[in-house]
C-alpha cells in the first residue's frame, strides 16, 4: 500500500488488520485490529488524527480527512460504504454510513444507527442511537428495528471475514481470456440487502 510518513508521523496499521495495496495512508492515521480498508481508500492524516477501531471497515474510494487538532474515528465495529466521505466526524460503535453519504466536521452519529445511502449530514449534527438517518440535508427519520441492527451487524462480520479471506488467499495474478466451463463462485454467508435505505 502506499504509506506515506508525514514529518516524523507514521501510519499505524495492526498486523491483524487488511489494507488494499491501493489504498493511501498518510501521516497520522491508525488503523486497529480485525479492520478491512477497501482499494482507493484516501485516508490523509496531514491535518487531524484518523482512527478505525477494531473491526472497522472502509470500503473502496472512502475517503477520510479531518481540520487541524480534530480526531476523524470510526468507532468499534463501524462500517464504512463504497464511496464515503468522513471528514472530522465520530461514527458510533456498531454504526453504518451508506454509500456515497457524507459526514461532515463534529458531526457524531450514534452507536448502532445507520446514515443512508446519498446522505448529506451536516457539521455538528448529533443523532442518538439505533437511528435511521436519512437525506440532503440529513434528519433522523426514525428509531431501527432489532433486525436492522443485527443485519448491520452481521454485514459488519462479513468485512471482517472479508479481511481474513483477503490476508490469506488474495495474490497478483493475470487474467484469464476466456471464462472456464465450470467457474466457481465465491463463498460467502448470505448477506443480502434491506431496500434502499440501508443500502451501504
Amino acid at each position: 500500500m502506499p504509506c506515506y510518513q508525514l514529518e516524523g508521523i507514521t501510519p499505524v496499521v495492526h498486523p491483524d488488520a487488511y489494507v488494499d495495496p491501493t489504498a493511501v495512508l498518510i501521516g497520522d492515521v491508525i488503523v486497529g485490529p480485525d479492520c478491512y480498508v477497501g482499494p482507493c481508500a484516501s485516508l490523509r492524516g496531514d491535518f487531524g488524527r484518523l482512527i478505525l477501531k477494531r473491526g472497522a471497515n472502509l470500503q473502496d474510494t472512502c475517503v477520510m480527512h479531518g481540520f487541524p487538532g480534530t480526531d476523524t474515528v470510526v468507532e468499534e465495529d463501524g462500517h464504512i460504504g463504497h464511496g464515503a466521505v468522513l471528514h472530522g466526524c465520530r461514527i458510533g460503535r456498531n454504526a453504518m454510513v451508506g454509500m456515497n453519504a457524507v459526514i461532515l466536521d463534529y458531526a457524531e452519529i450514534g452507536e448502532s444507527s445507520i446514515v443512508a445511502a446519498g446522505a448529506l449530514v451536516k457539521g455538528r449534527f448529533t443523532c442518538p442511537p439505533r437511528s435511521m438517518v436519512i437525506g440532503a440535508p440529513a434528519v433522523v427519520k426514525r428509531e431501527l428495528s432489532e433486525e436492522e441492527v443485527r443485519w448491520k451487524y452481521e454485514g459488519t462480520l462479513e468485512y471482517q471475514e472479508l479481511a481474513r479471506r483477503y490476508q490469506r488467499a488474495m495474490k497478483p495474478c493475470d487474467p484469464l481470456t476466456e471464462q472456464e466451463a465450470d467457474r466457481p463462485r465465491m463463498r460467502t454467508n448470505k448477506i443480502a440487502p434491506k431496500g434502499e435505505e440501508a443500502a451501504g
